[in-house]
């Protein structure tokens, strides 16, 4: 287990559960699977819309959501107001990070709780899984 510190050893978790599409054979995933949430936004007011979920988990009633970004850290005002919101209850947390999601190399990151934005510090993708270890540690508490 990794939060266990056996980071050397590759043992797969019973949450394992890569992504099983192969976008050459069955083609753009984006396209054939995505829902298109942009359809709803005649439902909403305003500039409101859905947006999509690059993550998200629960233990024992609090809950861990990823927001992945490929730019350079710019959360927009809309998304920043609805994590500020959303996480004033301390039931969710949000965990932003900014790096290559095709190679998974991670830049910075920052963290929604309590209606807080922390400010973006540079990481890794071990400081990351360190930060996911540290809030399972919270939520088992």
């Amino acid at each position: 287990m990794w939060c266990g510190g056996m980071s050397n050893q590759r043992v797969e978790p019973n949450g394992y559960n890569p992504m099983g599409w192969n976008c050459q054979k069955d083609g753009c995933f984006n396209l054939k699977k995505r829902p298109k949430i942009e359809l709803f936004a005649e439902c909403f007011p305003g500039k409101i819309n859905f947006g999509d979920v690059d993550g998200i988990v629960e233990i024992n009633g609090k809950a861990l959501m990823l927001e992945w970004k490929s730019n350079q850290g710019r959360i927009p005002v809309g998304q920043k107001i609805m994590y500020e919101r959303i996480t004033k209850n301390k039931i969710l947390t949000v965990l932003c990070v900014i790096g290559n999601a095709e190679t998974m190399e991670c830049q910075k990151y920052c963290l929604f709780f309590d209606g807080n934005q922390t400010q973006f510090k540079e990481c890794s993708l071990d400081l990351v899984k360190k930060i996911i270890c540290r809030w399972v540690n919270f939520a088992n508490q």
